[in-house]
C-alpha cells in the first residue's frame, strides 16, 4: 500500500529520523495558513509547496495544459497560496505517471532546507527493501541524490552502494558508518549519518513496509540529514499488525478496477492486452497468461479469484474484466481442487446470464473434481462459452476467436 509522502514523513518522524517538517493543505487558504505556520514554528521564511501524489518525479512534472511544476519554490505565505491553486484541481503528468497524469488533491507546505551555511548542502540517495535473492533486507545509497536511480544504474553503477542486513541480527553499528564513510561524510555529518541510517532502517522493519525511498537525503548547509522526500510502500500482508495505517490509504489515488477487485477479495492486476483471465490460483495465472501470448493473444489483467470461486465472484470478475474496452475474449482458467468444476461451472453460466449482452467470446477452461461435468453445463448451456478440458484446446480456442 503506497502512501503519500506528508504521511510517510509522519511516520518517519516517530522513529527519530529527521525530515523536512511541512503542513498539507487541499485549497490555496489552506496552504496560505501552512506557509505562515511553516515561518512562524520552523524560522522558514520561503517554503516549498510539493504536489501529493502517488508518483516520482513531481519536481520535473507538468501539470497538464500548463508550465505548472509538481514542486515549487514560494517566497512568501501569498506566493504560497498562488502555486497552490495552480496545483490544485490539476492532472500532474509525471515520467512515473504516464500521460493520463494523476489528480493533484492535496499539497505539502515544507519548509526551506536549503538555508545558506558554512558548508556547501550535497543530496544523497537511500532506499531500504527487501533483497529476495539474498533474503535479506538491502541499504542501497548513492552520493548521486536527487536524481533517478535507474539514471544512476545506467550512467555510473559504479557509484550505487548496497548494504545487506542479516534479519536475525538487524542494522548493526559499523554498517551504518561504513554507509556514512562510504557518502564521503566527516565530523558532524558523519555522526548524524549513522544517527539517520539508524533511525531509517528501525523505521523500515518496525512499520514491516516493503519499501523505503528517501530522494533526497540531505546534508544541509550547518551539517544536518534530513529526509527531505520520502516514498513509502507498506506490505498489504501485515496492515492487520498496523491497523491505524489502513486509514492512511487514498483510494483516489489507485485504478478504480483493482479497488473494485479489492471488494470482492479478488487479486486484480490490469495490464495492456486484449484477452482477459479469470483464474484461481497465481501460479496458474501466470501459467495462463503465457498460454494467452502463445496463443497470439496479450493478457488484459491478472485476476485470481482465489480457492472459493462462486457465481458471486465470477460474476464480479467478469464486470472487471469487461470494463476494459480493450479486451476481445476471455479466458476462464479454473483447477477445482477446493472448489468443484461443477460449481464454477454454473456459476459462469448464472453471472452470463445475470450481466447479459455479452458480445465478446469466453473459453472457460475447467479441470479437477466434476471436470466432465463441469464441461456438459457450459455446452448445454446454449450460451457464448467454449468450454475445454486441456489447456492446449484451451489455447487452441483462444487463438480461434482472436483470428475471428
Amino acid at each position: 500500500m503506497n502512501i503519500h509522502e506528508y504521511q510517510a514523513k509522519e511516520i518517519l518522524k516517530t522513529f527519530g529520523v529527521a525530515v523536512q517538517n511541512g503542513f498539507v493543505a487541499e485549497t490555496a487558504e489552506e496552504a496560505k495558513a501552512a506557509a505562515e505556520r511553516v515561518k512562524t514554528e520552523y524560522d522558514s521564511s520561503w517554503c516549498v509547496v510539493k504536489a501529493q501524489i502517488h508518483a516520482g518525479g513531481r519536481g520535473k512534472g507538468k501539470v497538464m495544459g500548463s508550465e505548472q511544476r509538481g514542486v515549487q519554490v514560494a517566497k512568501n505565505p501569498e506566493q504560497a497560496a498562488e502555486i497552490a491553486s495552480n496545483l490544485l484541481g490539476g492532472t500532474l503528468v509525471t515520467i512515473q505517471t504516464g500521460p493520463s497524469g494523476k489528480l493533484v488533491s492535496k499539497v505539502l507546505v515544507a519548509q526551506d532546507v536549503f538555508y545558506p551555511g558554512p558548508n556547501e548542502p550535497k543530496e544523497y540517495y537511500m532506499s531500504v527493501l527487501l533483497d529476495r535473492a539474498t533474503k535479506q533486507n538491502v541499504i542501497i545509497y548513492t552520493t548521486e541524490g536527487g536524481m533517478d536511480i535507474e539514471e544512476v544504474a545506467e550512467h555510473s553503477p559504479e557509484k550505487i552502494h548496497k548494504e545487506w542486513i542479516n534479519p536475525a541480527v538487524g542494522l548493526q553499528g559499523f554498517q551504518a558508518r561504513k554507509i556514512a564513510f562510504n557518502l564521503g561524510l566527516e565530523g558532524t555529518a558523519f555522526k548524524e549519518m549513522v544517527k539517520f541510517v539508524s533511525a531509517l532502517y528501525k523505521a523500515y522493519d518496525a512499520t514491516d513496509s516493503a519499501m523505503f525511498e528517501i530522494n533526497p537525503v540531505l546534508k544541509t548547509s550547518d551539517d544536518k540529514i534530513i529526509a527531505v522526500d520520502a516514498k513509502v510502500s507498506l506490505d498489504d500482508n501485515a496492515l492487520f499488525r498496523h491497523k491505524d495505517f489502513a486509514a492512511l490509504r487514498d483510494l483516489s489515488e489507485e485504478d478504480p478496477t483493482e479497488v473494485e477487485a479489492g471488494n470482492y477479495n479478488l487479486n486484480y492486476v490490469k495490464l495492456d492486452g486484449n484477452v482477459g483471465c479469470m483464474v484461481n490460483g497465481a501460479g496458474l495465472a501466470m501459467a495462463t497468461m503465457d498460454i494467452i501470448k502463445l496463443s497470439g493473444g496479450e493478457p488484459a489483467n491478472f485476476l485470481d479469484v482465489g480457492g472459493t470461486a462462486n457465481a458471486e465472484t465470477v460474476e464480479a470478475g467478469f464486470r472487471i474484466i469487461m470494463s476494459d474496452p480493450n479486451v476481445k475474449a476471455i479466458l476462464i482458467n479454473i483447477f477445482g481442487g477446493i472448489v468443484r468444476c461443477d460449481r464454477v461451472a454454473n456459476g459462469v453460466v448464472e453471472a452470463y446470464r445475470k450481466i447479459g449482452d455479452i458480445q465478446i467470446p469466453i473459453i472457460v477452461r475447467l479441470q479437477g473434481t466434476n471436470a466432465e461435468e463441469a464441461k456438459k453445463i457450459i455446452d448445454e448451456s446454449g450460451l457464448q462459452v467454449f468450454s475445454a478440458i486441456a489447456l492446449k484446446e484451451a489455447a487452441e480456442l483462444v487463438e480461434k476467436v482472436l483470428k475471428g
